[in-house]
């Protein structure tokens, strides 16, 4: 009996601090995975991961990085006061042809500790340009056809 009344007395204490609610700043993103779908050489390829700090406490994000140099994040510096929304935007330079495949990494003072980005997508060459073919006479003038 002592020691069904021992097991159920830290059972129940397991489940009660499972259960309590943690003070401080909390992010949350309305997305983590963005997908470029197709693009072509030279395209633009950027996206905003926009968030929100839903805890009680400022939010402050102290480093954003990304795998690689074509991966380029910029931040807020400031402060994301509670229920605050701000973004991380992110560029990738899409004159790398083939697939994308990039993790950003955000790190801050929120309770849910590191949160993890992705950026997805393939990039095809660009079109070479073709130059019309003209007939020229001798003296370099375009003869009319």
């Amino acid at each position: 009996m002592k020691i069904a009344y021992i097991f159920f007395l830290i059972w129940g204490l397991t489940a009660l601090s499972a259960g309590a609610q943690t003070n401080g700043a909390f992010i949350k993103f309305n997305e983590v995975i963005h997908d470029f779908g197709e693009l072509t050489q030279g395209d633009k390829a950027e996206v905003e991961f926009v968030f929100t700090n839903t805890g009680d406490a400022p939010l402050l994000l102290s480093n954003v990085r990304s795998t690689c140099g074509c991966t380029v994040p910029t931040w807020p510096h400031d402060p994301i006061l509670p229920k605050g929304s701000a973004s991380i935007k992110v560029k990738y330079d899409s004159n790398r042809i083939g697939g994308i495949n990039k993790q950003i990494t955000v790190e801050s003072n929120a309770t849910n500790g590191v949160i993890y980005l992705k950026i997805l997508g393939n990039i095809s060459k660009k079109p070479e340009e073709i130059m019309p073919f003209q007939n020229f006479d001798g003296n370099g003038t375009p003869i009319a056809q």
